[in-house]
């Protein structure tokens, strides 16, 4: 059986637990050199003792790949170019980035502080950006890079978590700018909207999600497994992929979807600008019709 990434080096951000634990093994069983990166924190964002990152190493290596582990704040710029270089310095280039590092800080909006607003668009949304910046600059000279962005359903409307939707959200519009401007370079920029069971599904309350979930440490061998999401993530890394770019994918269970991208679905015109009192008369009949409330999808 061939190997999909022989010869590519990859960076993961938050590989050392959950979804990103499985993609860094699953890059590495493709044949990638990986750069895994865990901070080692809590779901909340507190330091733990130590990083998982070196754990997910460990096995890499001892199943016959190559990898090394990065302990960086990658929220920061230099935390974000020592993940970069290290991947060049010691295996000579960076093909791939996947972008998996993430907190949460949940509560209503009502309620939610600055310190926890700050605190989750810092981490995934700057966190993107750190790492792309520095990562795009060596691609562009190469040309050639594939960068896997993680968003979240939860950009389509999650209850009790304004900071983190918006965060996802904004990390689509990063993909959607970045594929753009960087095409020509032969970089592709895609989302994934993963669904699996991790340490922060855990801390979500029941109903807050569809359908029924197990926990975490359950998980294993169910449709919910971390280890369904990597696969679509390796075909984007590889070189069939290198007309994919700007899209977002779902992966979830057994399943992958593709979703569209913003699109007006109505359109009302008016002849000149717009008259307040006939907008109110027409609106009902137009616009209000069929309206669809924001909503998650697994």
């Amino acid at each position: 059986m061939s190997r999909h990434l022989e010869g590519k080096v990859a960076a993961v951000t938050g590989g050392g637990r959950g979804i990103g634990r499985e993609v860094a093994r699953a890059l590495a069983a493709q044949g990638a050199a990986v750069v895994v990166n865990d901070l080692g924190v809590t779901v909340a964002g507190q330091r733990e003792t130590s990083s998982p990152a070196d754990d997910v190493v460990k096995e890499i290596k001892a199943s016959g790949g190559k990898a090394s582990s990065n302990h960086e704040d990658i929220s920061t710029p230099e935390g974000g170019e020592s993940l970069v270089n290290q991947a060049i310095k010691e295996f000579g280039q960076l093909d791939i980035l996947v972008n998996v590092a993430g907190i949460l800080r949940d509560r209503m909006i009502f309620n939610m502080t600055i310190e926890e607003w700050d605190a989750v668009i810092r981490v995934h949304l700057r966190g993107h950006f750190c790492t792309m910046r520095p990562a795009t600059a060596h691609m562009r000279e190469r040309r050639f890079g594939r960068i896997i962005n993680f968003s979240s359903n939860s950009a389509q409307g999650a209850p009790g978590q304004p900071n983190y939707a918006a965060a996802k959200a904004g990390i689509l519009g990063l993909t959607w700018s970045s594929a753009a401007a960087l095409q020509k370079y032969n970089i592709t920029v895609n989302a994934i909207m993963p669904g699996a069971a991790t340490r922060m599904t855990d801390t979500i309350p029941a109903g807050r999600l569809p359908g029924t979930r197990p926990e975490a440490t359950n998980a294993s061998g169910t449709p919910m497994d971390p280890a369904n999401v990597p696969p679509i993530i390796v075909y984007l890394a590889s070189d069939e992929a290198a007309d994919v770019t700007g899209q977002t994918f779902g992966a979830s269970g057994y399943r992958i979807s593709r979703f569209t991208h913003l699109e007006a679905d109505k359109i009302i015109y008016s002849d000149g600008p717009w008259d307040i009192e006939h907008l109110f008369k027409v609106f009902k009949q137009t616009l209000g019709t069929g309206m669809k409330p924001p909503r998650m999808t697994m």
